[in-house]
């Protein structure tokens, strides 16, 4: 079983910056990547950005390429969100998910490839 906690969401004017971080507990061997996601009210959840977990590998949702920023510490089992120059637009709910078995990386953007989600948490941006 994977645990995922997220923090660090909050509320920031347009064009700050939040640092969102995800702790993943329990046995994350079978997930070969991790990614961020989003859903605002009365919206489909959506990709945000998607990492590898051992080779190279990063992808972004074209909306916030040059804005975001996702890492991972392998060593401390977390996965991070910077996000900068933040528009009201991104106000939504922040979920990190952890791939299921198999997932296609390809598809890294799609919430249908991942098992594990965490709770969420809250980033609203003010204009």
């Amino acid at each position: 079983q994977v645990q995922l906690v997220e923090s660090g969401g909050g509320s920031v004017q347009a064009g700050g910056s939040l640092r969102l971080s995800c702790a993943a507990s329990g046995d994350t061997r079978t997930s070969h990547f991790m990614g961020w996601f989003r859903q605002a009210p009365g919206k489909e959840r959506e990709g945000v950005a998607a990492v590898y977990a051992v080779i190279s590998g990063i992808l972004y949702a074209d909306f916030v390429t040059g804005r975001f920023t996702i890492s991972r510490d392998n060593a401390k089992n977390t996965l991070y969100l910077q996000m900068n120059s933040l528009k009201p637009e991104d106000t939504a709910m922040y979920y990190c998910a952890a791939s299921r078995y198999g997932g296609n990386w390809f598809r890294a953007l799609d919430p249908r490839e991942y098992r594990h989600w965490g709770q969420g948490t809250q980033v609203t941006v003010s204009s």
